[in-house]
């Protein structure tokens, strides 16, 4: 007979009894000496950590990343050096808005966000489910997420709110013309596609640049759920997202996504008629093709959820030779905030947990700090500081240099060059892409959105769909005059934004 696995405390030691405290008689107090007792309750008032201030309800997977194309003329990261290379991936997906108990099929951007352990080190891509985002400046990205979040008086969330700072910021047009379509409510992660949505930086061998935008097109099919749809699933399960994928994996039914990159000369920058580094700008498919480089399969479900997906912490800064950042507003921000944040919400060794943990080897000088739980890697016992005379210590490499980034103007608050520049692709998608069905459904989600607001913020946002078309503020105007949302078929349409 196998030998049973006997239960200990978390300092080793043999468990006598898990049923019953330790007390002075059958009928007297608890003892203080019953430690173990203690240590059960203590632990239980420290087992929630603070959830995410945004993406707060999430799910995730782990599986691997396989390379399909040569894009070796672009970047020099080693990951992309041979058709055929591998890497382990870890994903998570969210909503943003909604609190860790939030019900998952909302009406709601979804976060996106892969980490590549890579043999160079962890590289994140830190996205979305849309290409863009509703400002370009990090500046007012607090004001935003106040206006999503819950008011200070009421405790509830604001429609009023998010109409006003809508309002004022035009820019954010675009985004909500997405978010209140059809593509507002994916029915679960597995059936969207994901978008680092930021404009990047690679380089190749030679130190030349190019721009681009990565995008993770799905290889399920694409769908989405109306409101009424929606509403009724939340009358069931608040977990269906959970579910849907927990239970695709477990399955067999592994989940797909080819990673493609759009590559922007880095001459032509200057030339467009919009800015490529706007958060809230998609840049054309015809001008700038995508590119497939690679296939992702999810096809594990992790052991312990908290460990894997909530513990991971993804961010922008994790990035490896061979790809860098952009003169992007929000990117340059989001480089400190995410970091910043898991620092905050994990602990200041957050990347040595084991959903964070690269797969190569580790050596830093970063020194002691709360829960410092693995050794000091620098190469050599004596090397806690840098320069030092040990020559088999970490030294920094030269070779992995990034070329100098080329940058025109002077250090200023800048503002929108052009005023009408905002409302040029939302004007695109409204007219070209949307057909009249979908156009009716845009209408009637945003209206019933918009059904608290005061008259005054109502008006001041329609004037800024008018200013995005005539028709678009007609008719959310009829549709608000209706009071009444609509029902339809979930679109599966998956027609690229264009930007003209």
């Amino acid at each position: 007979m196998a030998d049973k696995t006997t239960l200990t405390t978390s300092a080793g030691a043999p468990v006598p009894s898990n049923n019953t405290s330790e007390t002075a008689g059958a009928r007297g107090p608890v003892l203080l000496q019953d430690y173990q007792l203690l240590e059960k309750l203590a632990h239980q008032n420290r087992e929630r950590i603070p959830e995410r201030t945004v993406h707060a309800k999430g799910w995730g997977a782990q599986g691997k990343f396989t390379v399909t194309h040569d894009i070796s003329e672009y970047t020099c990261a080693d990951l992309f050096s041979k058709v055929g290379n591998t890497c382990e991936i870890l994903s998570r997906w969210s909503t943003v808005a909604g609190e860790l108990g939030a019900a998952d099929a909302e009406r709601d951007v979804r976060g996106f966000s892969i980490k590549f352990y890579t043999d160079q080190g962890n590289w994140d891509v830190v996205g979305n489910n849309t290409p863009i985002f509703f400002v370009r400046d990090a500046y007012k990205f607090p004001d935003f997420i106040h206006t999503q979040k819950r008011h200070p008086k009421t405790n509830l969330r604001s429609p009023e709110a998010m109409f006003d700072f809508w309002a004022a910021q035009p820019e954010c047009v675009h985004q909500v013309t997405i978010l209140m379509s059809d593509r507002g409510i994916p029915v679960n992660p597995m059936h969207m596609h994901g978008y680092g949505s930021h404009t990047y930086s690679m380089w190749n061998a030679k130190g030349e640049r190019v721009w681009v935008k990565f995008h993770f097109r799905c290889q399920q099919d694409i769908k989405n759920y109306t409101n009424d749809q929606a509403e009724e699933l939340i009358g069931k399960s608040r977990e269906t997202y959970q579910e849907d994928l927990y239970s695709a994996i477990e399955n067999g039914d592994f989940p797909k996504w080819e990673l493609n990159i759009q590559v922007m000369p880095e001459a032509d920058a200057e030339g467009l008629d919009f800015n490529p580094f706007d958060l809230t700008k998609v840049w054309s498919h015809k001008d700038y093709p995508l590119i497939p480089v690679g296939m992702l399969e999810f096809n594990k479900n992790p052991e312990n959820y908290f460990q894997m997906i909530e513990n991971a912490a993804f961010s922008p800064s994790n990035k490896v030779p061979g790809i860098g950042f952009s003169p992007d507003k929000m990117l340059q921000a989001r480089v400190f905030s995410y970091a910043d944040a898991h620092r905050y919400r994990l602990g200041t060794h957050y990347e040595a947990l084991p959903a964070n943990a690269p797969k190569c080897p580790v050596h830093h000088y970063h020194k002691d700090g709360g829960m410092r739980f693995f050794p000091q890697e620098t190469g050599h016992p004596d090397a806690y500081y840098e320069p030092n005379q040990y020559g088999d210590s970490a030294k920094a490499d030269p070779s992995v240099a990034e070329p100098p980034l080329k940058i025109n103007g002077d250090a200023d608050r800048y503002v929108q060059e052009n005023a009408d520049a905002d409302y040029v692709q939302p004007r695109a998608l409204y007219t070209q892409v949307f057909g009249d069905a979908e156009r009716d459904r845009l209408h009637h989600n945003m209206a019933a959105a918009m059904g608290p607001c005061s008259s005054s913020v109502t008006e001041r946002w329609l004037a800024v769909l008018h200013r995005v078309h005539p028709d678009y503020a007609a008719g959310v105007r009829a549709a608000l005059a209706e009071g009444s949302d609509v029902n339809a078929v979930p679109v599966t349409d998956d027609t690229p934004v264009p930007t003209k």
